[in-house]
């Protein structure tokens, strides 16, 4: 059973920077999509980026396109996000999940694994 954990968050001001990552422990297999998910104070949770291990391929939500790039490094099972241009509200905790089965997992009932999370403060 592959276990995630996050780790990069904290504090920072407005435009500007954090990249988080997540590491798996045990095997990530191609078929897996890799995403996060955020979910800030009284909001449900919602779709950031995701990547296909096969490929590579990515997708965004429409909200951090252009400000966000989610990367993998196969060799060290583990899944980044550089976030730019960040903006109070992307404060949030920030967590991984792996999905499979699936062509293009953006609902959180379509990943199975979730690591615990990373916070994200953003000061204006």
């Amino acid at each position: 059973q592959v276990q995630l954990v996050e780790s990069g968050g904290g504090l920072v001001q407005a435009e500007g920077s954090l990249r988080l990552s997540c590491v798996a422990s045990g095997r990530i297999f191609s078929s897996y999509t890799m995403g996060w998910f955020r979910q800030a104070p009284g909001k449900e949770g919602e779709f950031v980026a995701a990547i296909r291990w096969n490929d590579g391929s990515t997708y965004y939500a429409d909200s951090v396109k252009g400000r966000f790039t989610i990367s993998r490094d196969n060799a060290k099972n583990t899944v980044y996000l550089q976030m730019n241009s960040l903006k109070p509200e992307d404060a949030a905790v920030y967590s991984c999940a792996a999905s499979w089965g699936r062509a293009t997992p953006v609902r959180p009932h379509e990943y199975a694994i979730w690591g615990q999370g990373t916070q994200v403060t953003v000061s204006s």
